[in-house]
């Protein structure tokens, strides 16, 4: 899910930056661009507004490059991904970020047949599945479980992204949790029960 290849060191409308901050946001930002457009991709659910959202928050990163004094670069840029993520859903989205996880909408009715246990194992392996189930978290609830299971950041470095207190990251990752494997479970038992 790279997108490398289309994301490059962004020029500055008006002035060009000058090749020591360009290759030193080469060497530093560059090397996360593909964690950039991950968390794009999975908080605006759409591979093309991704590649757009995440282009302009390369662009944001080399016009405020001054601004970085030195630490974790993934954070820093992830942060700013995250940022003009959210600006983007506000403009072009906004329902989405209205649409908090409702149990008694995003869960199934009780099914006249149980699931075997190595049906739902098989299920909970298919990568369309999870990638459905992820979908229907709202997107802070997204963010946090790729932030964490997808890119590997700590629970400090997600703090730093997401501006929230550890303690709220760790709830928050709980919750998102608990309903992302009860999508998954719910989507299983929903195809074992037509037969799929």
């Amino acid at each position: 899910m790279t997108s490398a290849s289309v994301l490059t060191v962004p020029s500055v409308a008006g002035a060009a930056p000058d090749a020591a901050v360009t290759e030193r946001f080469e060497q530093i930002v560059m090397p996360h661009v593909d964690s950039a457009f991950n968390l794009a991709r999975w908080i605006v659910r759409n591979r093309d507004d991704a590649e757009d959202v995440a282009q302009e928050a390369m662009l944001r990163a080399l016009r405020f490059f001054a601004t970085y004094n030195g630490g974790d670069a993934r954070a820093w840029l992830l942060q700013i991904v995250r940022n003009s993520s959210y600006t983007w859903l506000e403009k072009n989205r906004p329902a989405d970020l209205a649409a908090e996880f409702d149990e008694h909408i995003h869960s199934s009715a009780a099914v006249a047949v149980p699931p075997n246990p190595e049906s739902l194992a098989i299920a909970a392996n298919d990568r369309v599945r999870l990638q459905r189930a992820l979908e229907t978290l709202p997107p802070k609830q997204r963010e946090v479980i790729v932030l964490r299971e997808l890119e590997g950041c700590s629970y400090k470095e997600i703090a730093a992204i997401t501006e929230i207190p550890i303690g709220t990251v760790m709830s928050a990752l709980s919750r998102a949790r608990t309903q992302l494997q009860s999508a998954l479970t719910t989507g299983a038992t929903k195809e074992i029960s037509r037969g799929v």
